[in-house]
């Protein structure tokens, strides 16, 4: 009897949060009730409550399964080396392929900002910790450049997909990390 409403329950959430994905496609966050996701849904607003506060902390809980996946994919690898910046970044966009849909969404507008700002901290963590083994960046400076590299790398991101991947995901890492090691 658990196990089935165990199901219940994880069926219930994906559906939800696929209905709020769908719904981000065309519309604000801000401009989505829980109305429209139980409609989308097909669920109860009761059975919404049950498991979530409102739209805003249902958005949440997808960007937390989002990031905490990425940071598990990411840590399957050693990017200890120079060379494994390259392949960093390949893994990161290999994996935003695997979940473009939902990448595409969350970064779009139409989310709360919060996730962009959430890839940015989990590929610092990845970059800075890199740079300061390899002695590339003065820890002072890591922040600050890491900060500046990131953000034009998400936007690079935002356009490949808007474009519809139209470069593999090996070609755009190697034109992000150009950017990189220019001198």
């Amino acid at each position: 009897m658990n196990e089935k409403l165990d199901r219940r329950k994880k069926y219930t959430r994906m559906v939800l949060k696929d209905s709020l994905i769908t719904l981000l496609e065309t519309k604000q966050i801000s401009a989505i009730t829980v109305k429209e996701i139980c409609e989308e849904a097909d669920i109860n607003r009761s059975t919404f409550y049950s498991h979530y506060h409102d739209q805003f902390d249902l958005l949440e809980q997808i960007e937390e399964e989002l990031i905490a996946d990425l940071n598990i994919y990411l840590n399957q690898y050693n990017f200890e080396r120079e060379a494994e910046a390259l392949k960093m970044t390949e893994k990161l966009l290999e994996y935003v392929v695997s979940k473009r849909d939902i990448c595409q969404t969350l970064l779009s507008g139409n989310g709360d900002q919060s996730f962009e700002r959430r890839v940015m901290d989990v590929a610092r963590t990845f970059l800075i910790k890199s740079w300061i083994d390899n002695n590339e960046v003065d820890e002072d400076i890591s922040e600050y450049a890491s900060t500046f590299i990131i953000s034009g790398s998400i936007y690079v991101i935002k356009h490949w997909l808007a474009n519809d991947m139209d470069k593999s995901p090996k070609q755009m890492a190697e034109l992000i990390n150009s950017f990189r090691f220019r001198e």
